[in-house]
């Protein structure tokens, strides 16, 4: 890939949530962010301003809805109607979290389906196309009527242990619950590493408790791997269930890491010997430990700008 993308017509936008992986995707691509500026009026009301012409362009708009979700989503929503407002060709979001994709269902009675809800007000708004990364339930996917590019981020982490270069005898890849075995048999095939699941009991939100273990880790290196970390209390209690039960190291890995809360003490504190992160959701400098590896999804997210620009396929980039 050049270090110029010659073509005008497209151009990239960031807003509040990640500067920083906005800037490294440009870089990659070739070409300048767009001049925007974000203002927030003392009542907290949000006002943004496109600050060059992008009539008749392709814009590529970089924005996880992660902390403050409700700000970085209304933050989003102004901004695809600015763009519509201005005669831009294609509105694509590219949305490295999906914030939200959690309330995908109505686990009881007369509750939301707030996933849903915030897929229709981001097509309501005018976006055209989705570029996102590691859905928690794939079948959001289906939740909007424009086309969407749904990347993995296995690949990623798992070029990172391959690089490491253990042995398939020696490492056993780990899900923290039922629900994450797909993505576990996918990092463990890119090893060629067996797999074993964690059998949990949520009692409430946010509270974990193990259960026992269905495969063997005893002598073994296990990489538990997820899609989210949030308050890390599901996988910090995986990992002293994995010790216990005779693993030699611990290793944890997710594609975005929220790390709310207690999340950085009890990774701190715990059994984990590396958390392997993206770069989808910023990390501030405070939750910087050395405990945490930050790998970056740039060069994957624009390989996905380049060939929905160019009408090439997206399919190979999910292998």
């Amino acid at each position: 890939m050049s270090n110029q993308y010659l073509d005008p017509s497209l151009r990239i936008f960031s807003l509040s949530s990640n500067r920083a992986l906005a800037q490294e995707i440009a870089d990659v691509v070739g070409i300048e962010l767009g001049k925007c500026s974000v203002h927030n009026f003392s009542d907290g009301e949000i006002q943004i301003n496109i600050e060059e012409s992008i009539r008749g362009c392709d814009v590529y708009v970089v924005q996880s809805t992660s902390s403050p979700v409700n700000h970085n989503l209304m933050e989003l929503l102004i901004m695809i109607d600015a763009l519509k407002r201005a005669s831009a060709k294609t509105i694509n979001i590219v949305l490295p979290y999906y914030g939200y994709a959690r309330q995908d269902r109505k686990a009881r009675a007369r509750e939301p389906i707030t996933a849903k809800l915030v897929a229709n007000l981001i097509e309501t708004a005018g976006a055209t196309r989705l570029i996102t990364l590691d859905l928690h339930a794939p079948q959001i996917q289906g939740f909007f009527d424009v086309p969407i590019d749904h990347l993995m981020g296995v690949p990623i982490l798992g070029d990172y242990f391959k690089a490491k270069n253990y042995s398939k005898d020696e490492i056993v890849i780990v899900s923290p619950d039922h629900g994450g075995v797909t993505r576990a048999r996918k990092l463990a095939d890119r090893l060629k590493a067996p797999i074993a699941i964690i059998d949990k009991r949520r009692p409430r939100p946010n509270v974990a408790e193990i259960m026992n273990i269905v495969g063997n880790v005893d002598g073994k290196v296990a990489i538990l791997i997820d899609d989210i970390i949030d308050t890390a209390g599901t996988i910090t209690l995986a990992a002293k269930a994995l010790a216990e039960n005779g693993a030699k190291e611990v290793y944890a890995c997710c594609t975005h890491p929220v790390l709310s809360g207690p999340a950085i003490d009890r990774i701190e504190n715990s059994n984990i010997k590396e958390l392997v992160i993206t770069n989808s959701i910023a990390l501030p400098e405070e939750k910087k430990i050395d405990k945490i590896k930050e790998l970056s999804v740039a060069s994957l997210l624009s390989e996905a700008i380049i060939r929905v620009h160019e009408n090439l396929s997206v399919s190979t980039l999910f292998d």
